[in-house]
């Protein structure tokens, strides 16, 4: 059996000690997760993340601007995914929550302190960082 090979990308934007989590409605699952998306096939994972994180929070950020903190792979059902973080703390524009059919919000936290609703995975991943792990392995069915 062939598994499909994703490639994904996430954001970790900085500010004041805290990072960014994007508040999704009921209807998408209700977590707290970090801006991002699926890289598409002309994009590489850089470019996805600029285009996505204008489209999710409304801000602009640049290529030289991120740094590469972490890469996940994920087995999820018959999907092998491999999630790039990036983290940064410089853009341009105002925060916002965009795509109000997907998410209700944005919030500020610590990544000592993170809401009840994070994701398993957003957690994983801030774990991972916090232990200086460039690289982790999850497993989803």
């Amino acid at each position: 059996m062939d598994k499909k090979t994703i490639i994904k990308t996430r954001l970790i934007l900085e500010r004041d000690s805290k990072i960014l989590l994007l508040a999704q409605t009921t209807s998408n699952g209700g977590k707290f997760t970090l801006v991002g998306g699926t890289v598409e096939k002309h994009e590489y994972t850089k470019t996805t993340l600029i285009r996505e994180t204008f489209e999710e929070i409304g801000i602009r950020i640049q290529s030289e601007n991120l740094q590469l903190i972490h890469v996940l792979h994920k087995k999820k059902g018959k999907e092998n995914r491999i999630t790039v973080y990036f983290k940064t703390s410089k853009w341009q524009g105002k925060i916002k929550a965009m795509e109000t059919y997907k998410f209700k919000g944005v919030a500020w936290f610590s990544v000592h302190n993170l809401p009840a609703r994070t994701s398993l995975t957003v957690r994983h991943v801030i774990q991972q960082i916090k232990m200086g792990n460039l690289y982790s392995e999850l497993s989803k069915k």
